[in-house]
């Protein structure tokens, strides 16, 4: 339902028992499998062991390699247990209930009493998260909205139907009641296919796409060599995502060769890093990108000088969030918003384009003379 990766089972359920049990202290625990649980899923053999934490809990220990087996550390909630196993499970200290409300600034476009659309600048983080436990938007939308924020997305991540990445600028929809988030995880789960959610970004991409419009087509998931970065994968693997792309300008470099292109991106699917790797993918990483884009370093010494300064300046992904638009998940009236061009991306815009000044001068032509033949 939200467009994040989510800790669900594999029947798409967050099991978050609301204080059935006091959890166990932090530590490392020690438990061996028995005869009558063999063959039962990691996750809920330790779940129905350690009373108090939650199937999501213990997911996110398992995948962050808190869990020793037979075989060493393991990373799949879904493995298969067997008698006589015994697995190492270490709780780390509790963290703080919550995030505490900051009085961040806010560029609210739209707010009512169940929604509020914000136009996030690049540099704020989404959510609390490792690294972060402090000064994201979650942290903004709790001072700002009080008690009105909707639990639905947990004590991490109230109110939060879908993110953009902490460099990435550009509209965002918050649901303030648990029906509008209902509503709104309703509409970004079916990424727009009955035509009520609109979302469409600009991107400024490495090169000139052969075909002036197309649709990238590739499933993603984790890289297998870099477990910070998303990956296309092959075959039945990973989660399917579709991104179409339309190129709007493109811009030549000194040399009169391709040098770069905007794009208007639209999204089928909402996958974490999605534009960014399946533009790296089709060869066209999105300029600013170090990430995903760092093969194109040497690019930038095609750079107009202006152009590679602004580059420089804008130290982000050239990627910003223009429109959104969804039906009102209370009043079911129409929205739409549009987000301007963001200062730093427009000084690149702005250095790439040709002045007058740019364009190739015509050859000079001799003037003729008249010679007489007297």
């Amino acid at each position: 339902m939200i467009d994040q990766d989510d800790e669900l089972d594999d029947e798409g359920e967050i099991d978050e028992a609301e204080g059935a049990a006091v959890a166990p202290p932090s530590g490392s625990h020690t438990l061996t499998v028995s005869e009558d649980v063999a063959g039962a899923r990691l996750d809920r053999f330790l779940a129905d062991r350690l009373a108090g934490l939650s199937r999501a809990r213990i997911q996110a220990l398992i995948r962050k390699g808190q869990v020793q087996g037979p075989q060493g550390t393991t990373t799949d909630p879904g493995a298969k247990v067997r008698p006589g196993q015994s697995y190492e499970i270490t709780i780390p200290p509790p963290e703080p209930a919550g995030p505490a409300p900051e009085a961040l600034p806010l560029a609210v476009v739209y707010e009512d009493k169940h929604l509020l659309v914000i136009d996030k600048p690049a540099g704020l983080v989404v959510h609390p998260a490792a690294g972060h436990a402090s000064g994201t938007l979650v942290n903004a939308l709790i001072a700002h909205c009080g008690d009105e924020l909707s639990g639905i997305g947990g004590v991490r991540r109230p109110g939060i139907v879908h993110r953009l990445d902490k460099d990435t600028s550009g509209l965002l929809v918050v649901a303030k009641s648990d029906v509008a988030h209902q509503g709104l995880a309703e509409q970004f789960a079916s990424h727009g296919a009955d035509g009520r959610l609109v979302r469409t970004y600009e991107a400024f991409v490495w090169g000139a796409p052969l075909r002036q419009s197309g649709t990238i087509d590739a499933n993603l998931g984790r890289s297998q060599t870099n477990r910070t970065r998303m990956a296309v994968l092959r075959g039945e693997h990973g989660r399917h995502a579709v991104t179409h792309y339309e190129v709007v300008e493109s811009f030549t470099g000194p040399d009169g060769k391709p040098l770069a292109s905007r794009l208007k991106v639209a999204l089928e699917t909402g996958r974490t890093h999605q534009i960014r790797v399946h533009l790296a993918h089709i060869g066209h990483p999105v300029m600013g990108d170090a990430v995903y884009g760092a093969g194109f370093k040497s690019s930038t010494r095609r750079l107009p000088e202006k152009a590679g300064e602004a580059l420089e300046n804008l130290g982000r992904q050239a990627l910003h969030a223009e429109e959104l638009g969804f039906e009102h998940p209370v009043t079911h009236r129409p929205l739409h918003f549009t987000s301007s061009r963001p200062s730093d991306i427009e000084a690149l815009y702005a250095a790439l384009k040709p002045t007058p000044s740019d364009a190739p001068k015509a050859p000079k032509r001799k003037a003729k003379r008249n010679v007489s033949n007297r």
